[in-house]
Formats: structure tokens, sequence, C-alpha cells
């Protein structure tokens, strides 16, 4: 992988494309004793190798909205036992059926996040609420009305806080060409983005929440809103591969080189890691309604 040292090893991503914790980790634990996974690159969909030894790969960043089979069949003290270091990106969101139709209930959820924080060390846990939403749409009584998805955000936290996770990751909805041809087939829904005002009113007065169960608000790709941000505020910007917390966390030697295939000029952070996620083999089932990377 160019830019890395000779002899540093790797991160595994698995991944920003899919969620292989939920759906796919019959083929992941298939991959890591064949020893490499085989995947379809994003976007010239040609066949590409990543190896899967523990000589190479440093550490796992697994991405999910749903770990009960992980936790259930014990997939992290499976793979902790091949000698891979393992770090959790855990999205919790929200209730809402029309943003996350495919995602267990939202108590189950919860349930999950506090078992994975008594499975591991709650420190490699990262609670991502994101994407923060508001849309437009009907209300039961047939009103036009303005929703989001922050009312859940205080009973999520307190469940956050009993896992001991002290890290919440948020951003702002975007727009894809994907998320807009979804919308053409539900009527009288729409997205609507607020405000730069309104967003720092919103990731202030999350902070203050937060902070009185001892979580530090961070952003993802959110640079603009950072600049805005007053002197006094906490929030900082996030690494989803956190390259120098894996290395003081587990020791050993990774890339601290920027991932210039992510959003960089919008503030990521991200270090170079190798995603395993597949769009043609291995679609997300979620059909979360805001996603880049669903159908």
């Amino acid at each position: 992988m160019k830019g890395l040292q000779k002899n540093n090893q790797i991160v595994l991503s698995a991944s920003r494309r899919t969620d292989i914790p939920a759906f796919y980790m019959d083929w992941f634990m298939s991959g890591l004793e064949q020893g490499y996974f085989t995947i379809h690159h994003p976007y010239h969909r040609k066949k590409i190798i990543v190896p899967a030894n523990p000589e190479k790969i440093h550490s796992i960043v697994f991405w999910s909205k749903n770990y009960g089979q992980f936790i259930q069949n014990a997939y992290a003290q499976r793979i902790q036992s091949k000698g891979y270091h393992l770090y959790f990106h855990f999205t919790i969101n929200t209730s809402s059926e029309i943003l996350e139709p495919g995602v267990p209930l939202l108590n189950n959820r919860l349930e999950q996040i506090v078992a994975l924080g008594k499975i591991v060390d709650p420190t490699v846990i990262n609670w991502r609420f994101d994407p923060i939403c508001c849309y437009q749409t009907y209300d039961k009584n047939g009103t036009l009305q303005l929703f989001d998805n922050l009312h859940e955000l205080d009973i999520i936290a307190q469940a956050v806080s009993k896992a001991g996770v002290k890290r919440c990751v948020t951003s702002f909805m975007n727009s894809y060409k994907k998320i807009n041809q979804r919308l053409k087939n539900i009527p009288f829904f729409n997205f609507i983005d607020y405000k730069p005002s309104e967003k720092i009113r919103i990731l202030l007065k999350m902070e203050q929440m937060l902070a009185s169960y001892g979580i530090q608000l961070f952003v993802c790709c959110e640079k603009e809103l950072l600049q805005l941000l007053p002197e006094d505020s906490n929030i900082q910007a996030n690494s989803c591969i956190p390259s120098e917390f894996l290395m003081k966390h587990y020791g050993g030697k990774l890339s601290l080189r920027k991932d210039y295939g992510q959003r960089v000029k919008s503030g990521c952070e991200c270090r170079v890691s190798r995603d395993i996620g597949d769009y043609i083999c291995h679609p997300c089932l979620h059909q979360c309604l805001y996603c880049y990377a669903g159908k």
C-alpha cells in the first residue's frame, strides 16, 4: 500500500460500504481462515485481493447498526483469539421505521451496546448518532409537519453511558443521487437541510446533554461547522479510522497518512485503511432512507 512504511501493518475496515457484522460474518470469518478477502473495487468493479492475517493486519474496525448475531456467536472473542485487535463503530440513531426500516427495535440495540461494552474494553467502542436528519412528511392526522431524529437522543445516551462508552460521533445528512432517487417512490416526503446557525444550535445542545453523561461529542466531515463553533465548545473533529489511538491502545506501527479516498476537504480525519465492503456481493439490507451505500 503506497505511503506505508515497510514494516507497518494496516487497518482493515469492515465496512463503510455495508454492514458486515449484521449480515456477512460467515463470509468474513472464512476470509480470516483463508488469509485474504476477494472483493470488487467500488468504482471499476474489478476483483481485488486484500490480505487477512495477523502479520499484515494490525486492527479491524467494524461498522454496524446491529451487533446481535456478532455478540451471540462470540465473534469478538474468536477474532481476538486469532491475534487481531478490534475497534467498533455502533450506529444508534432512532426508532423511526421511515428512516431505518431494516434495523432491530431500539431497545434491542441499546441492550446490544451494553452487552458489547462487557465483552470488549468500552474505550474501543464509538457510538455514532449519524446522521442527524430533518424531514417533512404527513403526521398521523394527515397534516404536513417537520420531524427530526433527535427526540430519542437522551434515551440512547443513557444506555451508551451505562455501557461505559465515552464518545459520540455525529454529522448532518448529505444529499446523494441515490437518496433523491429513493424519495421519488415516497410521496410527500422530503429531507430538509438545516441552516448553519441551526446546526450549531443543535450541536451545542447535544454537547451539553451528552456531557451530563460523561460523553464527548465529535463531528464527522463537518469542517465548516467546526469553524463556526464558539471557543468554549469542546466538540472536535473525529477520525473514524483512529490509527493514533489504535497504536497507543494496542502498540505496534501504523501509517498516519490521511485517507485521501475519503472527504478530506470536508474535514475527514481518517487514516489510511483497507475497506473490504463489496457493493456487488454484499449489499446492505437495512434499507436506511438516507444512506449513500444502499440501492
